[in-house]
């Protein structure tokens, strides 16, 4: 049998920690930021560009694609060339791939604190950067794949599998929900309009969680917690059920984040189904995971790294418990728009992505620099600092989630609400918001303790960047032969064809969700009175969008009956056609404003109570967590760019006029002197064309076409709704 020599490729391992570790540091000192702006207003520093609304997208785009991003792939690049007795396939692809995701980032984070936004959680960057993220999604899977094909090994062992998907459902997921229509360099607006982009964009959002943040860190589960214990997996064919059944029933339970809201109850119906059985794959992965440890209790007790590995798979299978249990409909009334929602997925991104990468780093950087780790107390400390952190963090959101709930539906014994005003709830949960900012604090310092201790480690041995290695030559691979192997056992070592059958199954979901929504007028009735926005509401609303209002407000009252008496009429599906994108939220941290605009609504504030509100929160009310906006009185419209928004909405289906953008400013021009005027007369001088009066204009729009007794607004439209 011929020997082959080859040499690993350590160097892009090494390059993807350090980017790991150093965008760590970042991404957590931006989240204890946000949690401090929570609690104490005064953190957001009256600055627009450290306000909470573009501070929170910041956070989680360098959490989940900065951090956990180059760690996914340093833990992919090193275990794959192992697992396949091969270099990486192209070390151009190696270096575009590396070099490429610092840009992006790089980009992600300037354009996100300068408000570029497209305004959809965890899918917030412009169109110019979402094509350079496929770009280099697709040269990374250009190189696994070519890895995989050049491969020494017969069979393709279970954590590619889980790599493979990875990339087949993040390209599938991004191209899809990302397809917008620029304007400019800066803005774009999706094609997809109000539920239907509310669809494709939880579709998106849950499955981001799925493919990035889940399946390849089983990926790395199946390989480094085996090599971190010196035994193989428990149950090769347990390993078998968890993948396919996994990456099938994912796809369908986006739906289960919009149970009660303006959406087809076939849709909501999928989420909750698929969602329940997502606890089975879910857990046997768990339990594959736990049954590996089993009879090296010992070697856990004096090992950090699989300390870490244990919280990890415990956090994996409290968030895959919870997650299906919250898609129930009476546990999603309680848990929605709450804090519920931050703790659950902090249990799961601190617990299982932070875990499973300290567990990594603390077992990989020692086999990589030929070395022993530094201090095995210190990662000892970390571990325990790491665990009370998550503790201290999730706990008192799960304390606020409840008090929440309690208190919003809570009625008089004469039929009132007993909290009628939304400032009542925050103010009870202020403290628990302080001490989420203990357990941030607590695991940055732990976050710290392991840098020093992998820092050390690394400057203590050497990593040879291109590693000597010889394996025999790869054999010949022969058709199936059913007398010696299974079908799945032949679909191993088929690269090709494995990920042809990964994608055919993790599309099913997402077509028969999306496809219907799209395509089927029926799902999305129209209402006759809903307008189109004037071109100063759609500025204002752009506006809006860019200071991240909606990472604290929602709009879509539910037809709950606390939810009506305090916010006025249930949301339809029908008002929400003419939103790219839409903006129904996920959390309420202030009111929700889907009826702001309503003149007859509980809701309803005249112009001059939102200036001042935007001016100064805290003079309105002391006890306001929200940011100042001073700015907007600074800043003026962009009108330049009116007429192209109009032109981009009608390209999108909606019905302005033929020739409007051509007297679109005019209209602008004398709404907003309109609004100008009404606030002169409460003593406030402010200029038309300010940002402010845009924004307003926004508000006032807002549940203002399904009132009855509502001035109807300036014309834009031909004939309204045909």
């Amino acid at each position: 049998m011929e020997i082959q020599k080859f040499y690993y490729d350590n160097k892009i391992v090494r390059q993807f920690i350090w980017a790991t570790i150093v965008w760590g540091v970042v991404g957590i000192i931006v989240g204890l930021l946000i949690a401090l702006q929570l609690a104490f207003p005064v953190f957001n520093l009256d600055l627009s560009l450290t306000s909470f609304g573009r501070m929170r997208p910041l956070h989680t785009n360098a959490i989940i694609f900065a951090f956990v991003g180059n760690a996914i792939f340093a833990g992919v690049y090193y275990s794959l060339q192992k697992l396949l007795k091969t270099r990486m396939f192209n070390d151009t692809l190696s270096a575009i791939n590396f070099w490429g995701w610092q840009l992006i980032i790089l980009l992600a984070a300037l354009s996100l604190t300068l408000g570029f936004t497209t305004g959809k959680e965890y899918a917030e960057l412009e169109w110019p950067i979402d094509i350079l993220i496929a770009i280099v999604w697709i040269v990374f899977g250009w190189n696994m794949i070519g890895t995989i094909l050049v491969r020494r090994v017969k069979h393709i062992y279970a954590a590619i599998w889980w790599y493979l998907a990875t990339f087949l459902g993040i390209a599938m997921l991004h191209v899809v929900n990302s397809f917008e229509l620029p304007i400019s360099l800066f803005k774009s607006y999706s094609i997809y309009a109000g539920a239907q982009d509310a669809v494709v964009q939880w579709w998106y959002g849950h499955n981001a969680v799925a493919f990035f943040l889940t399946t390849p860190f089983l990926g790395l589960m199946y390989y480094y917690l085996p090599k971190a214990v010196n035994r193989p997996i428990y149950s090769y064919k347990l390993s078998i059920i968890h993948f396919w059944s996994l990456i099938f029933l994912y796809m369908w339970a986006g739906p289960h984040h919009l149970l009660y809201q303006s959406l087809p109850e076939w849709a909501q119906a999928l989420g909750t189904t698929f969602s329940v059985m997502l606890i089975a794959p879910s857990w046997g992965g768990m339990i594959n995971g736990f049954l590996t440890l089993r009879g090296a209790w010992d070697k856990v007790r004096d090992s950090a790294a699989l300390k870490f590995f244990v919280v990890a798979l415990t956090a994996y299978g409290m968030a895959t418990f919870e997650g299906p249990m919250m898609s129930l409909k009476n546990v999603n009334s309680i848990t929605h728009f709450t804090d519920w929602t931050i703790a659950h997925v902090h249990i799961a991104g601190m617990g299982w992505n932070g875990g499973l990468t300290f567990g990594m780093l603390y077992w990989l950087i020692p086999v990589l620099f030929k070395t022993k780790l530094y201090s095995q107390k210190l990662a000892n400390t970390h571990f325990w600092i790491a665990t009370l952190a998550i503790l201290l963090y999730a706990i008192p959101l799960y304390w606020s989630a409840v008090t929440q709930w309690l208190m919003w539906r809570e009625y008089t014994p004469e039929g009132f609400l007993a909290y009628p005003n939304f400032m009542e709830t925050l103010t009870q949960i202020l403290p628990m918001y302080s001490i989420r900012i203990i357990g941030g604090t607590l695991f940055l310092i732990g976050f710290l303790l392991m840098v020093y201790n992998l820092v050390k480690t690394m400057t203590s041995g050497v990593c040879v960047a291109n590693e000597a290695a010889e394996a025999p030559a790869l054999e010949k691979l022969g058709p199936l032969n059913p007398r010696t192997e299974t079908v799945h056992r032949w679909l191993e070592r088929k690269g090709i064809q494995f990920s042809i059958v990964a994608f055919v199954v993790l599309a099913i979901g997402g077509a028969v969700q999306i496809i219907p929504m799209i395509f089927i007028k029926s799902n999305v009735p129209t209402l006759k009175t809903v307008t189109p926005y004037t071109p100063l509401e759609l500025a204002g609303r752009d506006i809006y969008i860019r200071e991240g209002c909606y990472t604290c407000h929602s709009q879509m009252v539910r037809p709950f009956r606390w939810e009506t008496d305090r916010y006025g009429e249930y949301s339809k599906i029908g008002e929400f056609v003419y939103d790219h994108p839409y903006q129904w939220g996920s959390r309420r941290t202030g009111p929700d404003l889907g009826r702001a605009g309503n003149p007859v609504g509980p809701m309803y504030k005249n112009t001059s109570w939102h200036f001042n509100h935007f001016m100064d929160p805290q003079k309105m009310n002391e006890k306001s967590i929200m940011p100042k906006y001073a700015w907007l009185m600074v800043r003026g419209i962009d009108t330049s760019v009116i007429p192209r928004k109009i032109r981009a909405m009608q390209t999108l289906g909606v019905p302005y006029a033929e020739g409007y953008d051509a007297k679109a400013l005019t209209d602008m021009e004398a709404q907003a002197k309109k609004i100008a005027e009404e606030l002169k007369t409460a003593g406030i001088e402010v200029k038309p064309d300010r940002e402010i009066i845009a924004i307003i204009a926004y508000i006032h729009k807002l549940g203002r076409d399904i009132s009855p007794a509502a001035v109807p607004a300036p014309a834009a439209t031909e004939k309204s709704n045909k």
